[in-house]
């Protein structure tokens, strides 16, 4: 398989090609450097049909043996990854708009005019001039090659999105950082546009609301300011795709030519995105990045008259609105959901944020068994929520949201009441005999080749789960879990007895090995089902699931910063109690720097999203996901299949 990918238009090109000799596994297929380099650029000014320039990009690749391209696919990276993720469908409509034809220097080109009837996707492929050049083949629709080397070219000619440079994309004081992480500011500057920041290269390679966000809030020291800053595009994509009936924060998006199919689908004629709505967690990032930089700011307050009163463009839903008109709606909709509970008498389950009706999932851990069926986040309930409306308090006092001048007392109190009554919904208390024997079973059980470190349980084990109301008539999912950092890193509480107790047993998680607490040689593990009680723990959580045995690195990034947080908070004008009992103290700082050994263990494989491991040798040694067989019944994320 080759393939090119482009944010513009979430779009892509793929070509599978076979051996002729059908021995699967002896094809080669090999990109080569030229004297200019691996690839180069591809621009043709603007035509007629799209007034678009034509862009994409060119190089040479050699076969190791005789080969058919089989399959060609020109569009939309959703299309792609129907085929590549699903049980291979391809789509009549779209492949049978792929014509094929012989070029005059003895190659093949394969165009698609898209069903918008304006964008055309090009994949030319041409003997390279020199001894190794090969020879196309045309039979109809198939192309065959011979060994050798072809020059290639992949091109469309959609609107594009503006870039922001490393320099652009990192504020004045950062810019050190391209010189000292080429690699990842690099990473970093092709993600980031102007109007949104992407996620997923290469398989989503689009806007994604609660990803771009998170990733504001830990980078936000280094991000670029101002008007054509990286901090103001994910704002910005936030709001213009807030769905103004209720106020959601939009997840996804689907565009390009994968939405014009959805359209059609629907019986409609349109090029218009189409937005999933279906998490929860989403909605709490906004007021929280917004009073980051709006209120916290010095530039972001100079900026917030002029960017208030922008006019949303992107999605037609929402024209004639203005961004301080969708931040309102947002934030209307965080304090009605949130009223109940903070109300007197109201801090029962029922109150609490559920996943939408028919959803089984709705924040960060969204794959199937991300949250063990459950339909009350954890992470949601006790950190996003009381946090979200912390900023909404402060936003409120510093002039926003004008026709809720209440806003800064009602959000302040409505807050407490989330941050202090919604922790011991979610508890788990498991006596130090119980917790010996259930790691044990776990172990037993679920084939982990490591030891149990049950020697190490002299205590109660104490823990969060990760929601309520979850599979076969569990009341809390009963897996301890990395999510403790959402609370460290997005809330300063001031229940002295309950941050003292909840940094105390974070910490202690943090340093304990798992099983019987979260710690691994290569990171800290998001989930540890060990507590479970009930074999469906065992099954679901595991090291080839997305969201199971394994290690994210954004979270080991909000862990040491939510850390971070509290331990500033010694040296601050109100000491919270913690600090000055010495056990707990001295725990939460080992737990810190033990992270960050961690942390500084893994470097080369921080730039990953996720990763997991195999115990052999008496040591976990990390593996690539996508080298372990994914669980049954789910695609390598295990991930759900959005939009469509």
């Amino acid at each position: 398989m080759s393939h090119v990918a482009w944010p513009a238009g979430n779009s892509g090109v793929v070509a599978f090609f076979q051996p002729q000799n059908g021995v699967n596994g002896s094809l080669g297929i090999q990109v080569q450097n030229s004297s200019s380099g691996a690839l180069q650029p591809v621009y043709v000014p603007a035509n007629s049909r799209s007034g678009n320039p034509t862009v994409g990009v060119s190089g040479l690749i050699n076969f190791n043996s005789s080969a058919t391209l089989t399959v060609a696919i020109l569009g939309s990276i959703r299309t792609i990854r129907d085929f590549t993720e699903g049980p291979s469908i391809l789509i009549p409509k779209i492949q049978n708009a792929i014509s094929v034809e012989a070029t005059s220097d003895g190659g093949v080109m394969m165009t698609r005019l898209w069903l918008d009837n304006i964008t055309t996707t090009t994949l030319k492929l041409s003997p390279a001039s020199g001894g190794q050049s090969g020879q196309v083949t045309i039979n109809n629709k198939t192309a065959s090659f011979s060994t050798g080397t072809y020059s290639f070219s992949a091109s469309f000619d959609y609107p594009q999105l503006q870039p922001l440079s490393a320099t652009k994309v990192l504020n004045p004081a950062s810019q050190g950082l391209i010189s000292q992480n080429p690699d990842q500011t690099t990473s970093l500057s092709f993600l980031s546009y102007t109007t949104k920041l992407l996620a997923g290269a290469w398989r989503f390679l689009t806007y994604f609301g609660r990803d771009s966000m998170i990733s504001l809030l830990l980078l936000q020291p280094v991000l670029s300011e101002g008007e054509g800053g990286a901090i103001e595009a994910v704002i910005a994509a936030v709001l213009e795709r807030i769905n103004q009936t209720d106020g959601s924060v939009a997840h996804e998006e689907t565009i390009g030519d994968y939405s014009t199919y959805l359209n059609l689908n629907n019986n409609i004629t349109s090029t218009a995105p189409q937005y999933d709505y279906k998490m929860v967690d989403s909605d709490y990032f906004l007021p929280i990045a917004m009073n980051n930089y709006f209120v916290q700011s010095a530039t972001g307050r100079q900026r917030t008259s002029s960017f208030l009163s922008i006019g949303a463009t992107v999605d037609p839903a929402n024209q004639g609105l203005k961004y301080g008109d969708l931040a309102l709606i947002s934030a209307e909709k965080i304090m009605n959901t949130s009223a109940a509970f903070a109300a007197a008498g109201g801090q029962t389950m029922q109150n609490l944020i559920h996943l939408k009706e028919g959803q089984i999932v709705g924040e960060w851990r969204d794959s199937t068994y991300g949250i063990g069926g459950g339909r009350i986040p954890y992470d949601v309930n006790t950190a996003l929520v009381p946090a979200a409306l912390r900023a909404i308090a402060a936003l409120s006092a510093a002039g926003f949201y004008s026709t809720h001048p209440d806003w800064n007392t009602t959000a302040s109190q409505y807050a407490k009441v989330w941050e202090d009554n919604t922790l011991k919904f979610f508890e788990v208390t498991v006596s130090a005999s119980d917790a010996r024997s259930l790691v044990q079973t776990y172990v037993n059980e679920s084939s982990f080749a490591g030891p149990s470190n049950v020697g190490n349980i002299t205590s109660d084990v104490v823990f969060h789960g990760l929601a309520l109301d979850g599979n076969n008539g569990q009341s809390i999912v009963r897996v301890m879990n990395t999510d403790d950092c959402f609370r460290l890193f997005l809330l300063n509480t001031t229940n002295q007895t309950q941050l003292t107790s909840f940094l105390d047993q974070a910490a202690t998680h943090i340093r304990q090995p798992f099983p019987v607490g979260l710690s691994t040689s290569v990171g800290l593990l998001v989930a540890n089902p060990a507590y479970g009680g009930d074999p469906v723990y065992a099954a679901n959580f595991t090291n080839n699931a997305y969201h199971g045995t394994v290690v994210w690195s954004w979270q080991l990034s909000m862990m040491a910063a939510g850390l971070q947080r509290q331990l500033a908070r010694c040296t601050s004008s109100s000491i919270p109690d913690f600090c000055t009992n010495t056990t707990v103290h001295t725990n939460v700082l080992a737990a810190y720097n033990h992270l960050w050994d961690l942390i500084d263990a893994n470097q080369a494989a921080l730039g990953s999203e996720v990763w997991s491991w195999v115990y052999t040798n008496g040591d976990y040694r990390l593996t690539p996901l996508g080298a372990l067989p994914p669980p049954a019944g789910q695609n390598p994320t295990g991930e759900l299949p959005c939009c469509s």
